[in-house]
């Protein structure tokens, strides 16, 4: 694109990324070396050597461009990077003028960021680089899904016995196409952590979006991953001024096009998989489940082909 415009006259460096762009190079580096303090660093300098040219091209382009970032292997999942570094929760522009976060990205578990109230969902590279040239993602209205959770959490039972448990729920519910939020006071019992990895599970569940409003602990975790005090004060005043900072031990009914339930300490331990997430089985009723699984009978399907 720079080189067409160069050649019509024009200036080619104002070819720029409208929205910001943040490339997470992450799921690269191959293990060729275990079993040692130093095999980390050995395996990062091994992945440097093998694709240099193409880190080079990437480090060219983070100089080249406005508006891109590029994180370079070594530094986490682009998941992990986008909660801990990346997200802003309430943006700036340069204009000074404040709007909520939101974010695209290449990949079906970018719906992670859902934990931290940032709206994000996983689109394809072609609307990704759309996006980034300023086009906008068009989309029917979604129907939206309120997911009520109170009381809490048994003492031995992990955050993955309650995302199984939720995704078995909304599997059986059917929330394709459809955004889910979390409401309730059983959500402030949640670390963000606990509901990164349930908005993480949202392709296993099918909805477009498991959504959970910020709160005082989302800027609690904000402070913890050393955001600024300036822009955690920012994101507190804009989201109390608009009525978007959620206090889910409130009360506070919002309006949804249907809603369903669970009571925390209904949740035990379970095991789930390998292959279907939704198939979760509790712990105590695994042994009946597996020698019936033993006795079922299987089919087998055969075809026929012509050419």
């Amino acid at each position: 694109m720079r080189d067409a415009v160069k050649r019509l006259g024009g200036d080619p460096q104002k070819i720029n990324p409208i929205c910001p762009a943040d490339l997470v190079i992450d799921h690269s580096v191959q293990v060729d070396f275990v079993r040692s303090a130093d095999a980390l660093q050995k395996n990062q300098d091994l992945e440097f050597e093998r694709n240099k040219e193409r880190f080079m091209f990437l480090k060219w382009g983070a100089k080249a461009f406005d508006n891109m970032l590029i994180v370079p292997p070594g530094s986490g999942i682009v998941h992990q990077v986008n909660l801990e570094y990346l997200a802003r929760v309430v943006f700036s522009d340069k204009n000074s003028m404040l709007y909520p976060d939101t974010v695209v990205g290449t990949d079906s578990h970018t719906t992670m960021i859902n934990g931290l109230g940032v709206l994000g969902w996983g689109v394809g590279g072609i609307e990704a680089e759309a996006v980034m040239l300023g086009q906008a993602i068009s989309m029917l209205l979604p129907q939206v899904v309120g997911y009520y959770l109170h009381g809490s959490l048994g003492p031995y039972v992990t955050s993955t016995d309650l995302v199984l448990t939720i995704t078995k729920n909304l599997r059986q519910l059917g929330v394709v196409g459809k955004f889910v939020e979390f409401y309730g006071p059983g959500v402030a019992a949640l670390s963000i952590a606990d509901r990164a990895t349930i908005a993480n599970m949202c392709p296993e569940y099918g909805a477009t979006v498991g959504f959970f409003p910020v709160d005082t602990y989302s800027l609690d975790y904000l402070i913890q991953t050393n955001r600024s005090n300036q822009q955690i004060e920012m994101i507190k005043t804009y989201l109390s001024a608009t009525g978007q900072l959620r206090d889910y031990e409130s009360g506070e009914e919002p309006v949804f096009s249907e809603s369903v339930s669970l009571d925390l300490a209904t949740v035990v331990s379970s095991v789930s998989g390998p292959k279907r997430p939704n198939d979760r089985v509790s712990v105590t009723d695994m042994k009946v489940d597996f020698a019936n699984c033993l006795r079922n009978k299987f089919l087998i399907h055969t075809a026929s082909c012509s050419f």
